[in-house]
């Protein structure tokens, strides 16, 4: 049952909170709380079970066993039903272990498909023509950080799902046009389609108890008939050894009774999988009464009983390549027993009839499939041949109940129109029947899931200050819970896949020349955050260390483990390179993993009253072996140059700068060295940090400071007697520069997100903390006297104090700063309503091109997908707004206020005659990127990109997708489109400054501006320490402080808000 306290501590901050009464800190958690602390303290296992399972295991590399590297080919969407996956599972919101031995999916068919619908759809990097995009409409709408309660909606249509319309359109298609997706299609016409919501809840005191409610809502205006088949299968691990596992090392499933499968696996031991049977179709507008008699009267049939089918989890080697099965069950035997037009043709037998029974049978009219050239001609013969089909008494599943899967199919015949219900209930448990009342008990059952809901509901009030709409608050919770919903179990063994299994053919021998053959060491099997589940179901180095910050809010046990596994042996090589991802771990993706890593550490302490040390030291040491490889291997010659690649930036730049430029010559990035330059700063803030604690570390970290020297000097660097710049003071921008040697350089004048990069290398001192270290502040000092020529020329200067004394160690100088904001906050260069383009809109009607040997090198502005093959085309670096960028921008300029202070302000936008602070031009980008998610005033989201279906009708507008990227001009949501990895960052912006964010498309007014001034005003005790200040400025701060641990109280009225203009509100909000 939900905690009777909850009630009596509505404080929407996690961890420690301010008891107004008594005037302390008290240490209520909510239950959800309490059930971290007990999985993080090894009590019990909250997190064994969760929605481990993956989108997409076909077509990815592990799966991949060709000999040309063709992942997308060699195991395509159309193989995956029948075709046993080595590595992992995948399936339609499903969940599984930890170790991925057991998963639980959800099966469906609509009676007009060809095939089940077992797993999403989409079209292949090859097939699409903006590259890998899932065709299906799917949210994942709640998730507690333990699992305990999770929420998915699949929108599954009645009408037949056109898998080869899907490829053949995108196929016809070029680059230069939108890409044809669900929406473009008449699937959701008429509301012919059914809502398939799926929850799972863990019981209270058990944390392999799980309720499984699945509810499908008829929403079209006809009748219809549905098949909900829940699914449970073991992966396999028989098939790849020499010999398979033998007694209590093979998995097993068999029923034990009516409607309950044992579940035996060697190392999870027993489990039930309890599918009882179901009640009748709901009618919501008869309300299941007879209106003439009163009595009740049930729509269909009173009670659906599944129909248990078993097989085993094992190829068909007969369907997919005219082989001999292993088993006469296999994968795909659900498909050929309930949809009869899927399995395989019989033969035809022969048939001897008399002449005369011909002879009539022939005068009737023929139908064209009966047709039989012997049968019609003349033939004097008493007898005649003739083919028929014979009855199919062929089983597919298993009559014995025994396997390695099952599925407990439910037919639910004419659901009623208009929102009609049918309900499957389903608990996976170690516990049988009689020792748990709530299996054969609905409302015990459902009570359970209400309960876990009311917790979820308990967990996400402490991120809900009364300042939110109810909009806001919701974006945030589906971004925060897609960020759970978006964990998979993810294995590769690199031996085992590169050699190949002994129980297979041995993979071509030139398969070990494609990729990853460096990655010798690599053992993975665990469970990781993915940037999307389906269109990237696997991880990205640098997009889980933004992963981590989201995550923090909500498990920063969860978001620790993830930093911290990267940097372990079994993934990091042991030169102290960090792999980037399974299609090239020797990618170089920028250096964010050491911000992260602080900034989770900063999030928990602020957060959550944890200062988790022995993280921050264990990965700060890891990554010392990162940072040399870093200096060794991409500053080849030793000069601070860190030419870096593609940088993760894509198609960022004429020239695919992962390869040798077709220009000869060498590329100096200005990006490259931003990036660098923001690793030491970063490395220099942990050590400081740590010598708190271990003296040992000042030296280190004066290290760092010289790092941070050297590597920013490469703005400037040596061409032969000379000097060159990546500076250009005609432009105000940095710029990446091709040498090709002395006295042959040439600028790159192309205005994006690699000349705004270098302000990421920004960092304040404060004057408590220089007095605290004084070697570090002598070495400090020594540099500034004695290397004038290095700590003047690219680097903020260093030796006055801004505000609060402070210090400040950046790239870019005060000059150089205004010069670069001047564009970023113009309109018509990278300030758009929804962020910062990654390139200037200036592009659009300047393009900059270079004839290289007759072949034309260009960069335009694209605002939404890429025009380009690059790096497979499916992400855009030319235009569009990305929230990761965007949020290291944003601290950054939060950094610069902490130093530069209130005088210091720009224009923004740039033009507008509107002066701002660094701090609020920080809100405003915020606010801009809420607008992308939020609705307008006519109930319109950006990312929606204009779709009435998903702006306006009731069954849809509250849902959110949260896409991989967003048009630079209007922000509709393009990419991956469930990538709650790094746009989950939005939850955080909602949690910083959504009260005060106006609506989406109505001007800024002071007043909303104005708003920290407030707060700052009104809660002074947040100032009490000397080393922090209020968070709604700088990221060192994190989080809000607690609402209600104000010393004094005064009153304001805020307009123009997202909460002044909710319509449930009143028109003046007072706050007291």
């Amino acid at each position: 049952m939900r905690s009777v306290e909850a009630g009596l501590h509505p404080f929407p901050t996690p961890g420690q909170k301010f008891n107004t009464n008594t005037g302390e800190f008290d240490d209520w958690k909510s239950t959800e709380e309490l059930r971290l602390e007990e999985d993080d303290k090894k009590l019990k296992h909250w997190k064994r079970w969760g929605p481990y399972v993956s989108e997409r295991q076909w077509a990815t590399v592990r799966e991949d066993y060709s000999g040309n590297g063709d992942a997308w080919t060699h195991f395509p969407h159309d193989q995956a039903r029948s075709r046993a996956y080595r590595w992992g599972e995948d399936g339609l919101g499903g969940i599984s272990d930890n170790h991925g031995k057991i998963a639980f999916t959800v099966g469906l068919w609509n009676e007009k498909d060809p095939i089940l619908k077992e797993r999403l759809f989409g079209v292949t990097g090859h097939q699409g023509n903006h590259g890998e995009d899932v065709k299906e409409m799917y949210y994942y709408l709640d998730s507690t950080p333990t699992h305990s309660y999770m929420k998915f909606l699949y929108k599954y249509p009645q009408r037949e799902y056109p898998y080869e319309q899907f490829v053949r359109e995108n196929g016809n298609r070029d680059r230069t046009v939108n890409e044809f997706e669900i929406t473009d299609t008449n699937l959701f016409d008429d509301n012919k389609y059914w809502d398939v919501f799926v929850e799972y809840a863990k019981d209270e005191d058990n944390a392999e108890g799980i309720s499984i409610r699945i509810t499908a809502y008829n929403r079209g205006p006809e009748p219809a008939t549905l098949h909900i088949i829940p699914q449970l299968l073991f992966r396999n691990i028989w098939s790849w050894p020499k010999e398979a596992p033998k007694g209590k090392a093979m998995p097993s499933l068999h029923q034990v009774d009516e409607g309950v499968v044992q579940i035996d696996e060697e190392h999870l031991g027993r489990y039930y999988l309890h599918a009882t049977s179901s009640p009748a179709p709901v009618d919501p507008l008869r309300q299941n009464f007879d209106d003439d008699d009163g009595e009740d009267a049930l729509l269909v049939d009173e009670v659906v009983v599944p129909e248990l089918l078993f097989t085993e989890n094992n190829t068909n080697f007969e369907r997919l390549y005219n082989g001999r099965n292993v088993s006469p069950y296999v994968k795909d035997a659900f498909h050929d027993h309930i949809i009869h037009s899927h399995r395989p043709p019989l033969p035809k037998v022969k048939i001897e009839k008399p002449a005369k029974e011909k002879k009539e049978a022939t005068a009737k009219k023929p139908e064209e499939d009966d047709y039989d050239s012997d049968a019609t001609a003349g033939s004097n013969s008493s007898t005649a041949t003739e083919y028929a089909t014979p009855v199919d008494t062929r089983e597919f599943v298993n009559p014995e109940k025994k396997g390695t899967k099952v599925g407990a199919h439910y037919v639910f015949r004419d659901v009623p129109a208009n929102g009609g219900c049918a309900v499957v209930r389903v608990k996976l448990t170690t516990k049988t029947a009689e020792e748990d009342p709530t299996i054969q008990d609905e409302e015990e059952f459902d009570m359970v899931i209400e309960e876990r809901r009311t917790d979820a509901d308990e967990f996400y009030s402490r991120f809900n200050s009364g300042a939110l709409t109810d909009d806001m608050r919701n974006i945030m919770r589906q971004a925060l819970s897609g960020m759970l919903w978006s964990k998979q179990f993810y294995m590769f063994i690199q031996k085992e896949w590169i050699e190949g299994d002994p129980g297979q053919p041995a993979p071509p021998p030139e398969r070990k020349y494609v990729r990853n053959r460096d990655w010798k060491h690599m053992h993975i099997e665990d469970v990781l955050s993915m940037p999307d589940k389906w269109e990237y179901p696997f991880f990205a180095i640098w997009d889980s260390a933004f992963h981590c910050i989201p995550l923090a809010m909500v498990d920063p046990a969860f978001a620790k483990k993830q930093l911290d596994i990267m940097t372990r042996e079994w993934y990091m090589k042991p030169d102290g390179a960090l792999p980037a991802y399974e299609w090239n771990f020797s990618d170089v993706n920028p250096p964010v993993h050491a911000w992260a890593t602080f900034r989770v550490f900063k999030i928990e302490r602020k957060m959550h009253g944890k200062e988790d040390l022995h993280f921050l030291e264990r990965v700060f040491q890891k990554l010392l072996l990162n940072f040399t490889w870093w200096v060794n291997r991409k500053d080849e010659g030793g000069n601070n140059v860190f030419e870096g690649g593609f940088l993760g930036l894509d198609n960022i730049s004429a020239f695919n700068r992962s390869e040798e430029l077709p220009t000869g010559g060498t590329m100096r990035q200005a990006d490259g060295t931003g990036w660098m330059g923001f690793y030491s700063l970063t490395m220099l803030n942990i050590a400081l940090e740590l010598a708190k604690h271990n003296p040992v570390y000042e030296d280190i970290a004066s290290k760092f400071f010289e790092h941070f020297l050297f590597i920013s000097d490469a703005l400037t660097f040596h061409d032969g007697d000379g000097e060159v710049s990546l500076w250009s003071d005609e432009e105000g921008f940095y710029f990446d520069a091709i040498t090709w040697g002395p006295g042959a350089v040439k600028q790159i004048p192309i205005r994006s997100l690699v000349g705004l990069i270098p302000l990421y290398a920004t960092l304040t001192l404060e004057p408590s903390t220089i007095k605290k270290f004084p070697g570090f502040k002598k070495r400090m000092e020594w540099f500034i006297q004695n290397r004038t020529t290095i700590s003047k020329r690219n680097i903020a200067n260093m030796s006055l104090g801004g505000k609060g004394d402070r210090r400040l160690l950046a790239l870019a100088s005060e000059d150089r700063l205004r010069r670069i904001l001047e564009r970023m906050l113009d309109e018509e260069e990278f300030l758009s309503d929804y962020g910062i383009r990654s390139l200037s809109r200036y592009h659009k009607d300047h393009p900059w091109s270079m004839n290289v040997n007759g072949e034309e090198f260009s960069v335009g502005y694209w605002p939404g997908d890429s025009m380009s093959g690059m790096f497979g085309g499916n992400s855009n670096w030319r235009g569009p707004i990305w929230l990761a960028t965007t949020f290291l921008l944003i601290e950054s300029l939060q950094r610069f206020y902490q130093y530069h202070g209130s005088k210091f302000k720009v224009e923004c936008p740039t033009g507008s005659g509107d002066e701002m602070n660094l701090a609020n031009v920080a809100d405003e980008i915020q606010h801009r990127v809420i607008h992308i998610f939020a609705r307008d005033h006519e109930g319109n989201r950006a990312c929606n990109g204009g779709s009435e279906l998903l702006n306006k009708d009731p069954h849809f507008r509250d849902y959110v997708l949260f896409h991989e990227f967003f048009h630079g001009d209007t922000g509709k949501g393009l990419g991956a489109s469930h990538q709650t990895g790094w746009t989950g960052l939005v939850a955080y912006f909602i949690w910083q400054v959504g009260s005060s964010a106006r609506l989406p498309r109505t001007p800024r007014t002071p007043r909303s501006a104005a708003a920290h001034y407030f707060v700052r005003v009104a809660f002074p005790s947040l100032r009490q320490d000397s080393n922090l200040t209020t968070s709604f400025y700088f990221p060192q701060d994190d989080i809000p402080p607690t609402p209600g641990g104000s010393e004094c109280k005064l009153v304001f009225y805020f307009l123009q808000t997202q909460s002044d203009l909710n319509p449930n509100l009143p028109t003046r909000r007072r706050i007291q």
